[in-house]
């Protein structure tokens, strides 16, 4: 594939993050930070996200399996995912913590549960997406 071609692949993919409410502004204003001397600072941004949210998600899972449930020590954990994902553009999935965060004040554990699956699954899409993304954008920048 040549140099244009995977330009315009990365150039639809990235438009369906948008169109889809993967994404939000945020992700562009870190597209604005991008320039000659730091070429890869969206995918160090975004792989930094993902290493760190690992240890956030697995808090979240940890205290939903912890019984009595402490919803405050969720609402905590969630607060610091939503944060890293708001700081990266993650819509969908800041979204979904919103939700949580609201179950989290109800005491509502089945709707915290349910609410996790979904985050888990927006989560997991959004880095297979994103991967992909990234991959043909670093593709295409090194085509010379």
């Amino acid at each position: 594939m040549d140099k244009t071609q995977l330009q315009q692949q990365a150039v639809i993919m990235r438009s369906s993050l948008f169109d889809e409410g993967y994404l939000d502004e945020q992700f562009i204003q870190l597209e604005d930070l991008q320039d000659d001397v730091n070429p890869n600072f969206v995918e160090e941004i975004v792989t930094l996200f993902y290493s760190n949210s690992v240890r956030l998600v697995y808090n979240i899972e940890q205290a939903l399996m912890s019984k009595p449930t402490n919803f405050a020590r969720l609402e905590d954990y969630m607060h610091q995912f939503k944060g890293s994902c708001s700081s990266i553009g993650a819509k969908k999935v800041k979204n979904e913590c919103t939700r949580f965060s609201e179950y989290c004040a109800a005491k509502n554990f089945e709707g915290c549960f349910r609410t996790f699956q979904q985050i888990n699954q927006e989560y997991t899409t959004l880095k297979k997406k994103l991967e992909t993304y990234l991959q043909l954008a670093r593709e295409a920048a090194e085509i010379k």
